[in-house]
């Protein structure tokens, strides 16, 4: 079996043979031939963190599964366990302790709030002369939506003239783009 490590005769990482394993390892450089001692890796152990997965005006208890060294932000994509059912998610908080975090490395979180990205609805208030027309667009997360596009939804053909994101943004340049699970709200015209 074969690993990399630094080898202090070539002055970097080589691919290792691996000829002897206890309580360290004992290899060999497969450049230089130089053979010797290395520490095991270390392998991180696989925790459960509680996350509050929400989704359409509701939130369920759910899990997620992380090596503890691993690193988690706000806006991460990833999969948690609501029952049996995996469901995509994206993180929107992150508490250890009385404090909200951006930022966390996984053994110091103690609660992920998420929501789901797979199946969103987007909202949309389509302007037909003086009337406004709400629209629930219930879609993929990773559909995208774009500014001058013409939808078709719900039977109703409109030209979305702005997007409003969930961070605040509002974006109105001809062919800019979102996707759904990043849209707050779409703004259009019937045509």
């Amino acid at each position: 079996m074969n690993s990399e490590f630094f080898c202090p005769s070539c002055g970097e990482e080589t691919d290792h043979e691996i000829l002897k394993e206890g309580s360290d390892l004992l290899v060999r450089c497969n450049i230089c031939g130089n053979v010797r001692h290395e520490e095991k890796p270390k392998v991180p152990k696989e925790i459960t963190i509680k996350t509050i997965v929400s989704g359409e005006g509701e939130s369920e208890k759910g899990i997620v599964e992380m090596f503890e060294d691993e690193i988690v932000e706000i806006g991460d994509i990833i999969v948690a366990e609501v029952g049996d059912e995996p469901v995509g998610v994206e993180v929107t908080g992150i508490e250890s302790g009385p404090r909200r975090l951006t930022k966390a490395k996984a053994s110091d979180i103690e609660t992920l709030w998420t929501r789901i990205v797979e199946k969103v609805v987007v909202r949309a208030s389509v302007h037909a002369g003086w009337k406004t027309i709400p629209i629930y667009i219930e879609t993929d997360g990773e559909r995208d939506f774009a500014v001058d596009e013409v939808c078709n939804e719900e039977g109703l053909r409109f030209r979305i003239t702005h997007i409003k994101l969930r961070s605040g943004s509002v974006m109105r340049k001809e062919g800019w783009k979102a996707y759904a699970r990043k849209i707050k709200r779409i703004y259009g015209t019937k045509v």
